[in-house]
């Protein structure tokens, strides 16, 4: 009987790796001082809890106590004195830092054998080709802890969304794995908002059709979903539902499309005249910005956060490229009168959109 043949190499497949630092920003914190190592932290503002101001990371500890980013800092303070909290401590936001270490992360990813997409200061996409995955994400992950002694999670999959969302199954520490195959078993059942890309909003508009889960929504006839959400939006949906996303991973340094600069009031205003100046003076910081760029403004748009806590946005094009400071200030200002004057605010944003770099 002729002896079988033997087998070659295992084929290198494609995959796209997800690389999320754990509790980011907040591990920075404790890094630079130890000695908060275990106790709740929160990272907001200028680390005032008496202020205005949202957090921006809550560490693990703190979130074992409901505390998680866009909280405002007040609330986080009453519930974590509610809970007989002692140690926790509020730190001021520190980007410099956190851009730092953040920088460190993406060069020693760029040394390994793989394409490094730069989502964020704490996260990116990894394209890679090897038959064993697992075992390049546990490469990564030991990098990335003899840099910069930051820990982190990986999601590994056939494509981005796949990728993306199985990083939220490995946290913290781990990885875990999400393709075509075992996509329905691990996500069918579960709530559309879990899905990377639909938030509260679009979900409330999807169970008013009668969709709840991911598997629902994959079942729905793209021609629904057009004529209920749009042409363009409905179909995109039900792709996310079936966990179809793009699986191109580059290496092409992030181009900002927008810049903008907001402000949190610590009273109130009520006076549409305040509203109107404090539009104003954002709208010339941020073309300070663009003018930095040397990238003319194509869009404006208007944040307001009415009191206590409900926010709305607003926006229209400018009439041609530009970065005259008094034609942004005024088309920002234009929009305060769309704003409800009866209500007080308590925070406003300005945003401008960009031409795209030559």
């Amino acid at each position: 009987m002729d002896a079988a043949p033997k087998r070659g190499p295992r084929s290198r497949i494609n995959w796209v790796l997800h690389l999320d630092l754990d509790q980011f920003v907040a591990a920075v914190e404790v890094l630079r001082r130890p000695a908060l190592r275990g106790r709740p932290v929160i990272v907001g503002g200028r680390g005032d809890p008496t202020e205005r101001a949202v957090v921006s990371t809550a560490s693990y500890e703190a979130r074992e106590f409901g505390i998680g980013s866009g909280m405002p800092l007040r609330v986080a303070a009453r519930r974590l004195a509610s809970r007989g909290v002692t140690d926790a401590v509020f730190l001021p936001v520190d980007g410099q830092a956190y851009a730092a270490a953040s920088s460190v992360v993406m060069d020693t990813l760029r040394r390994l054998d793989a394409v490094v997409e730069v989502l964020g200061w704490d996260e990116a996409f990894l394209g890679v080709q090897t038959a064993d995955p697992e075992a390049f994400a546990r490469t990564a992950q030991t990098a990335v802890l003899e840099a910069t002694a930051l820990h982190c999670s990986v999601g590994i999959g056939d494509n981005k969304l796949r990728a993306k969302t199985a990083t939220g199954f490995g946290k913290p520490r781990g990885m875990y794995r999400l393709t075509a195959e075992n996509w329905f078993e691990v996500m069918g059942a579960r709530d559309t908002a879990a899905l990377w890309g639909i938030g509260t909003k679009t979900a409330k508009k999807l169970a008013a059709l009668g969709i709840h889960t991911v598997r629902e929504l994959a079942d729905a006839a793209d021609a629904g979903l057009a004529a209920a959400l749009g042409p363009t939006i409905g179909p995109w949906l039900g792709r996310l539902g079936r966990g179809v996303g793009d699986d191109t991973v580059s290496a092409e340094p992030w181009v900002a499309r927008s810049h903008s600069r907001e402000t949190t009031f610590q009273r109130n205003l009520d006076d549409p005249a305040d509203v109107t100046t404090a539009v104003r003076a954002l709208a010339a910081r941020v073309t300070e910005d663009l003018r930095a760029e040397g990238r003319s403004a194509v869009r404006v748009e208007l944040k307001v956060r009415y009191a206590p806590f409900e926010t709305h946005t607003t926006g229209r094009p400018l009439p041609e490229p530009t970065l005259d400071t008094e034609v942004i200030a005024d088309a920002a200002a234009a929009l305060t009168e769309r704003l409800d004057h009866d209500r007080e605010v308590r925070l406003l944003g300005v945003r401008l959109e960009m031409l795209a770099p030559p």
